[in-house]
């Protein structure tokens, strides 16, 4: 039921608000494309965002010539939102409409990538299934942007779960060694500060 009520709430966020409504969008994603970047993968390399939406890190990467790229969101309108921006190129990512609790992937992945939908997770049976799929299926690299302790409590009338360096860490020390962290403020289209916290991993 909890699933059902998440993807009702995401699938009205879509069909009634455009990018520039909502707190989380990026002309350009640049601290996700410099994490990716840093890592020196083959154009080839399997690239999964989690909670994707209609984020527009997808386009960066196809015009990086990354050629294996799937995008996943709970929102089915998210991704018809980001299909109809990438026009025939869109038929170059490999879309999956899922909960991320509830996704069952059938390929591995070079790099997992999640700009803020881990947050949304408050339980410890959410964060212990997220885990467990980022784990199975990730053979390289976990990027994650979350809230800081600085950063909001509340993401679009959502609770959401605040992390610092030490507790992401703490939660993914089984199975990824952290890389890097740094926190930036995120400004949103309606000139507001979100503190977020970003960290790649490596698959130990």
């Amino acid at each position: 039921m909890e699933n059902m009520d998440n993807k009702g709430h995401w699938e009205t966020v879509y069909e009634t608000k455009t990018s520039d409504q909502v707190s989380w969008t990026q002309e350009v994603p640049k601290t996700s494309l410099e994490f990716i970047g840093s890592l020196n993968l083959e154009k080839s390399a399997r690239i999964i965002d989690i909670g994707g939406g209609d984020s527009k890190l997808v386009d960066f990467l196809l015009e990086d010539g990354f050629e294996n790229i799937t995008v996943l969101d709970i929102s089915e309108k998210a991704l018809e939102r980001a299909k109809e921006r990438l026009g025939s190129k869109a038929d170059l990512v490999n879309w999956v409409v899922s909960d991320i609790t509830a996704f069952e992937p059938n390929t591995t992945f070079d790099v997992w990538h999640d700009r803020a939908a881990f947050h949304f997770l408050t339980t410890t049976e959410q964060i212990e299934k997220y885990m467990t799929t980022a784990r199975n299926s990730v053979t390289g690299y976990l990027t994650i942007g979350t809230f800081s302790e600085n950063g909001p409590k509340k993401c679009s009338g959502l609770d959401i779960k605040q992390y610092s360096e030490e507790t992401l860490t703490a939660e993914l020390q089984n199975g990824f060694e952290k890389i890097r962290c740094i926190t930036e403020d995120h400004t949103t289209p309606f000139d507001t500060t979100q503190n977020f916290l970003f960290c790649s991993f490596r698959k130990s």
